[in-house]
């Protein structure tokens, strides 16, 4: 399984990443948008150099050429409501014609010191990924539950041939979590690897919570605490 961690190579995506994570410029909720947006453009640049291209002929006013094209409809973008929507926007600014997946899914503290969490999926609204290239995008994976539980709920549409995961931030225990869900021959791509997890499972040095982040905090009385 190939991971990709483009912390480890310089390029303007660095630029996005010092902005969403640094706390006077995450008081702006376009900013914060628009960087996940940038970061998703550019990793879908990465990331399609790897599909597979047939070459096609085009015709202009003053002849013709043939450039290698890849089929978008073969691609399905899924991700993971709501804080992966600016991301998922980014990744469909560069592939226009992909089909699209949403999965609802939630994290909940199942005890009162926020130590240990569950995952619930509530909704999924997919097109079939059967012998597709399945992308999954997603900013953040820290525990990697959400992720793991949308590449099974997504799976049961369709297997793909290809599956490639997509973060903004990962913590390696969420990394480790996911590859076992996954087939041996997929790519997870991340703009950073951090150091992993505190207490409350919150990426350290991490951004916070991207959902909050990019749309406001959440009311309180959702955030639901089951008495252990």
């Amino acid at each position: 399984m190939q991971i990709v961690n483009f912390a480890e190579q310089n390029s303007v995506m660095n630029h996005f990443m010092a902005e969403l994570r640094n706390k006077k410029y995450q008081q702006n909720r376009l900013l914060f948008r628009n960087n996940i947006r940038r970061i998703g453009q550019l990793m879908a640049y990465e990331l399609s150099k790897t599909l597979d291209y047939q070459p096609k002929t085009v015709i202009s006013p003053l002849g013709q050429t043939t450039i290698p094209l890849t089929k978008q409809s073969d691609i399905v973008l899924a991700t993971v409501l709501r804080a992966g929507l600016p991301f998922h926007e980014g990744f469909l600014d560069m592939f226009d014609n992909a089909d699209n997946g949403f999965v609802s899914a939630f994290r909940m503290y199942i005890n009162r010191e926020h130590t240990e969490v569950g995952i619930h999926t509530e909704y999924i609204a997919t097109q079939s990924s059967k012998n597709k290239t399945l992308i999954i995008v997603d900013p953040m994976l820290a525990t990697g539950g959400s992720l793991a539980a949308a590449i099974e709920s997504l799976v049961q549409a369709g297997r793909p041939k290809k599956i490639h995961i997509c973060c903004v931030i990962a913590a390696p225990e969420g990394i480790e979590v996911v590859k076992e869900a996954l087939p041996e021959d997929s790519t997870i791509w991340c703009a950073s690897i951090d150091q992993g997890m505190n207490e409350n499972k919150y990426i350290v040095p991490g951004f916070g919570d991207c959902g909050d982040l990019c749309y406001g905090e959440k009311l309180q009385s959702f955030r639901k605490v089951a008495e252990k």
